[in-house]
């Protein structure tokens, strides 16, 4: 079994037990290593918010199991960071990473009726920054593609009528790169650059 399969299988159990009706996190390993059940109790925050993401998903991976990923919980409000591997591929079209994001909210959408969904602009990466063996990878996801990616997603919440959402101001430096201390390898983000987006993301979390 892959370390995806076990995830999967690991979420499909403690949705059996979780409440419905509550806010997700899903998508690919940006949104995985959010530690947002951390933070939230750093704050002394009681919110329930379920992570569903599974590092390594490219978008049509989200799309089989968004179920588990999303839909199994009934949730309130969902939201999605999927893509950003889908970039690190030059043999996958931006075109056709949206075709898949469409399908992923369509079916959010077709399950939980009255869900609030957050398409989360993709986080910068800093080719600088980056450690020797992620350099080839940010030779193609490059922060223009992620720029041109964004306005894509952008316009995929408007078709919908949901929210596209860009808490990536204080991980930004003056180049518009990832800043060099809120990085692993170029491309992660540590937890500080999570604390960094905190605030943001919560705003919307609260938001009526």
């Amino acid at each position: 079994m892959t370390d995806k399969e076990m995830k999967i299988e690991r979420y499909r159990e403690e949705n059996k037990t979780a409440q419905k009706g509550q806010i997700v996190f899903t998508g690919s390993s940006l949104m995985e290593m959010f530690p947002i059940n951390k933070l939230l109790k750093e704050h002394g925050d009681d919110t329930v918010i379920y992570n569903r993401g599974i590092g390594g998903f490219i978008s049509d991976e989200l799309l089989a199991v968004i179920d588990v990923c999303a839909t199994d919980l009934m949730p309130s409000k969902v939201f999605i960071n999927i893509g950003t591997n889908d970039l690190s591929w030059s043999s996958i079209p931006i075109s056709q990473l949206m075709d898949n994001y469409d399908k992923i909210i369509t079916a959010i959408e077709k399950a939980v009726p009255d869900v609030k969904i957050y398409l989360m602009a993709y986080y910068p990466v800093n080719f600088e920054a980056a450690s020797e063996e992620m350099k080839e990878c940010l030779k193609i996801r490059t922060n223009e593609k992620i720029n041109a990616a964004n306005a894509e997603v952008k316009k995929l919440a408007e078709k919908h009528g949901q929210r596209y959402i860009d808490i990536n101001r204080n991980l930004k430096d003056d180049r518009g790169r990832l800043k060099a201390e809120y990085t692993i390898e170029g491309m992660h983000i540590n937890e500080d650059g999570y604390r960094a987006v905190y605030d943001d993301i919560m705003a919307f979390v609260k938001e009526r």
